[in-house]
């Protein structure tokens, strides 16, 4: 199956950039995930991948071929939309098939593969209902069936999961992965939600504003933000505006040890980040700066407890999975902190400041 490779692509409605000159290569049986704020364009990138845009410059490969001038009805293309945009007057295995008996494909080969199609997406027996009679999950699993019907080259999703409640949509994100890895077909998603970009990806494209903020894999974009929107947008971080030092980074009167801030100059304003699960409170190992602090809040999150503490450089939350520590703390409650050199990134303050 053929790569498919964005080459410049740019698109403007009018003075409004939607999308910057953008350069991306989706690999072969692979899932990337668009993955950023609503408004920064990645809608508008998918729907010029189908062909539903036209690109104001820029090119669309597939293999060699140039297919941005193609129309979306002759590109294969599968594709499912936010609403599943299914038809409520058809039957299940008809919505399934529909594409296939306009193409002109003989019914008995239509029906074989819409069964096959609606065992794979575990929907066996349902050929006869109608579209009224199903759950959303089972409407989402019709609308990839039906996209799945003419083998595409390129599986394409836009926002398909934010029409199901949070426990659905976190059992779909998993099957949806587990069936496109069966598949191993090259697939493209839309969404606004990090945690689904982070279940399904191979690969995630971070967004901002119609542009690239970063590409990499989950663990990636995670643990090695490029910027301070990307530390911002995936997961959470403390974030604290200082002042780069040959030793580190100047917050107030604290020097704090942290190695990636040597690449500034000496005086350069920046931004310092640092994720809640890296900050600590006991058993600190790693080298880094310990602070006295003092206990504000206590939140217990299912999985996880929060620690919320006040600082001389401002607020810190420090989180521990359930079960790492038996330690109880208290509202008001004096200890320290630590913030390991290794877990702290420095970014640009203007770059904090557009974030």
């Amino acid at each position: 199956m053929p790569g498919l490779r964005l080459a410049g692509i740019a698109k403007s409605f009018g003075s409004v950039h939607a999308v910057e000159a953008t350069n991306l290569d989706f690999a072969e049986g692979e899932l990337t995930a668009l993955l950023g704020p609503s408004g920064c364009g990645k809608t508008t990138l998918l729907r010029m991948i189908a062909g539903l845009e036209a690109p104001t410059r820029g090119a669309i490969l597939l293999g060699e071929a140039d297919i941005t001038a193609q129309p979306a009805h002759e590109r294969k293309f599968g594709m499912v939309f936010q609403n599943f945009a299914l038809f409520p007057h058809l039957s299940v295995r008809e919505n399934v098939v529909y594409s296939l008996m306009i193409s002109g494909i003989a019914k008995s080969d239509a029906m074989a593969t819409g069964a096959r199609l609606l065992d794979l997406v575990q929907l066996k027996g349902f050929d006869d209902r109608r579209i009224g009679e199903l759950s959303g999950g089972q409407r989402q699993r019709v609308a990839i069936a039906r996209a799945l019907a003419q083998e595409p080259e390129v599986f394409l999703l836009d926002e398909p999961m934010s029409a199901l409640d949070a426990k659905l949509r976190e059992d779909m994100q998993v099957e949806l992965r587990m069936l496109q890895q069966r598949l191993g077909i090259t697939t493209v998603v839309v969404t606004h939600d990090q945690r689904e970009a982070m279940t399904m990806a191979d690969r995630i494209v971070v967004m901002s504003q119609g542009k690239v903020e970063q590409v990499g894999s989950p663990q990636q974009i995670y643990h090695q933000p490029e910027n301070a929107f990307v530390a911002d947008f995936i997961g959470r971080a403390n974030f604290f505006d200082g002042v780069a030092e040959a030793a580190g980074v100047r917050i107030g009167s604290v020097l704090l040890d942290a190695a990636a801030g040597a690449g500034f100059r000496p005086g350069t304003p920046v931004s310092l980040a640092c994720r809640p699960e890296v900050a600590c409170l006991i058993d600190c190992t790693s080298p880094g700066t310990s602070l006295p602090a003092k206990v504000t809040f206590v939140r217990d999150v299912g999985p996880a407890r929060d620690i919320h503490l006040e600082t001389e450089i401002g607020r810190i939350i420090v989180e521990y999975a359930r079960g790492e520590t038996d330690q109880p703390f208290a509202v008001g409650q004096e200890t320290t902190v630590t913030l390991p050199a290794s877990g702290l990134h420095v970014f640009p303050r203007a770059e904090r400041a557009a974030a």
